[in-house]
């Protein structure tokens, strides 16, 4: 197979490629083959040759919101190049419409439907990562959600190709979306609406302004560690416990926001996920309250037994 990646892919395929270059944790062990595709063809050829090699295959985004593991992912991690970030506009009656690349950063989007003078998404200003993790998570801040948005994605299988979903079959939970098996997503489609062009800066603004407030600036992270149990905040229960500020090696709980562990220098993955760990112990301890994960683990984990 590796003759074949290089044959197909040529600088676009690295073997035993760290992933801490591709996360913004800073992160990660070593991939053991890191592809960069440029279409939906290319991404079928790698289910494809996945499948009849035996070797897993995943999607790494622009890397928010995962911690890699320290000793890396193991087969084929599938990096969605540029071409597949591409925003489409169209009109059609009084709502417009986008078909966002997957690739294509959340922040591009959301900037760009400003400048057309479109609500509904002025919550997700300052979210960092690209559509297709957006996606994943459903992504949200401020009472806003990205699932609020959407009308149906494209995605790639291996035999099937690119397969159209509409609306009605894609199912969002809170911090979650359920992909269907062996589904790779390439683009998302989008409906926003004409609004007032001040009011979409006031809103944007203002989330801006409570994100920056709350969030750590200047240390490497990946976003909220916790989802917020119903009815409380996960941050704010992480600071009753007399966590901020907690370190394990160079994986800290920021002082600033207590739901956001920061890479302070050096910082593995199991120092982070020992760190994890510690915290949802803590609160289980003080509250009874079990506190779930946001952030996706991804790559070879030791056995908890």
């Amino acid at each position: 197979m590796r003759a074949w990646l290089d044959q197909r892919f040529g600088a676009r395929v690295r073997f035993d490629e760290p992933l801490s270059r591709h996360t913004s944790f800073r992160i990660g062990g070593p991939a053991d083959a890191w592809v960069e595709v440029s279409s939906t063809a290319e991404i079928a050829a790698l289910q494809r040759a996945a499948r009849d090699a035996g070797v897993p295959l995943s999607i790494l985004g622009i890397g928010t919101n995962v911690l890699v593991s320290d000793r890396g992912v193991r087969g084929l991690v599938v990096k969605l190049g540029s071409a597949l970030g591409r925003l489409e506009w169209r009109r059609e009656d009084e709502r417009m419409y986008v078909r966002a690349g997957a690739a294509a950063p959340f922040k591009k989007l959301v900037m760009d439907a400003a400048a057309r003078g479109l609500t509904g998404l002025e919550f997700a200003e300052g979210i960092p990562g690209s559509i297709g993790g957006g996606l994943l998570m459903n992504a949200g801040a401020f009472g806003g959600e990205i699932s609020q948005a959407i009308t149906g994605l494209v995605g790639v299988e291996a035999e099937a190709g690119e397969r159209y979903l509409p609306r009605d079959e894609l199912r969002f939970g809170y911090r979650r979306f359920d992909l269907p098996p062996n589904l790779i997503v390439a683009a998302v489609d989008f409906a926003l609406a004409p609004g007032d062009p001040a009011a979409i800066r006031a809103a944007m603004a203002d989330a801006k302004r409570r994100r920056d407030a709350k969030q750590p600036l200047g240390w490497p992270n990946a976003g909220s560690i916790f989802k917020n149990p119903p009815g409380e905040y996960a941050g704010r229960l992480i600071e009753a416990a007399g966590l901020k500020g907690r370190r394990v090696g160079g994986a800290m709980i920021s002082d600033q926001h207590a739901n956001f562990i920061v890479n302070v220098g050096h910082a593995t993955a199991a120092d982070v996920k020992q760190l994890m760990d510690e915290v949802a112990d803590t609160v289980w301890r003080a509250r009874s309250i079990r506190l779930v994960p946001e952030i996706k683990l991804v790559g070879e984990w030791e056995s908890a037994a």
